[in-house]
């Protein structure tokens, strides 16, 4: 591995730490009055833009996803179809919308397109992105893993042809199965995996 990009994961996993040691302390704050669990966000990949610019606009809907994964827990897989979630923490937000949300980021900081936004923003979009999230999990099967796999297509919006299609995945061990540790393997797995698909994205628009 290069030590530019050695420097670039260590940067992102401190930016991550920051956002979720900020995150911590105020949802323990939070705790002692409301007795409302640790919240946790992701953070959205800094992209270097790769290639020429683009006079597209994207459009990014919200990802689908089963319902084990439709809701504001940090799900956990203890082997074969054994899924549970995570006690006493939970996401910032649906994860589906929150995805959302971190994708828009990454497309905004990382390609060329004229622009990019969600179906509410109005835009006159040349293309669509459609992600069904097949996995976002703390796999505890042999030590704890995050696992995350998206399977993404590019429709052109005007007449509805799927352009391109492709299955992104990443592994990222977890230091353990708390909480912060959890989650910060869960970020890094989710850089991974947006970071490849912001750059395909950018060669089929």
């Amino acid at each position: 591995m290069q030590v530019s990009e050695r420097l670039s994961r260590a940067a992102r996993a401190a930016g991550a730490v920051t956002v979720l040691s900020i995150c911590l302390g105020a949802c323990t704050s939070g705790l002692l009055g409301s007795g409302a669990p640790p919240t946790f966000d992701l953070t959205a990949p800094r992209i270097t833009h790769q290639g020429g610019g683009s006079r597209a606009q994207l459009v990014v809907s919200e990802p689908t996803a089963l319902s084990v994964l439709d809701s504001d827990r940090i799900v956990v897989r203890a082997g074969g179809d054994q899924m549970s979630h995570l006690a006493n923490v939970q996401w910032s937000d649906r994860l589906p919308k929150l995805l959302q949300s971190r994708i828009v980021e990454a497309f905004e900081s990382g390609s060329r397109l004229r622009a990019v936004g969600t179906p509410g923003d109005r835009l006159t979009a040349d293309y669509q992105l459609v992600v069904e999230v097949r996995a976002f999990e703390l796999s505890v099967v042999s030590g704890a893993v995050a696992q995350v796999e998206f399977s993404a297509k590019v429709i052109g919006d005007r007449g509805g042809r799927v352009v391109s299609a492709k299955v992104f995945r990443a592994s990222v061990p977890a230091h353990s199965s708390a909480g912060p540790d959890a989650v910060l393997a869960l970020d890094e797995a989710f850089h991974q995996v947006t970071t490849d698909m912001v750059h395909w994205a950018a060669h089929v628009v």
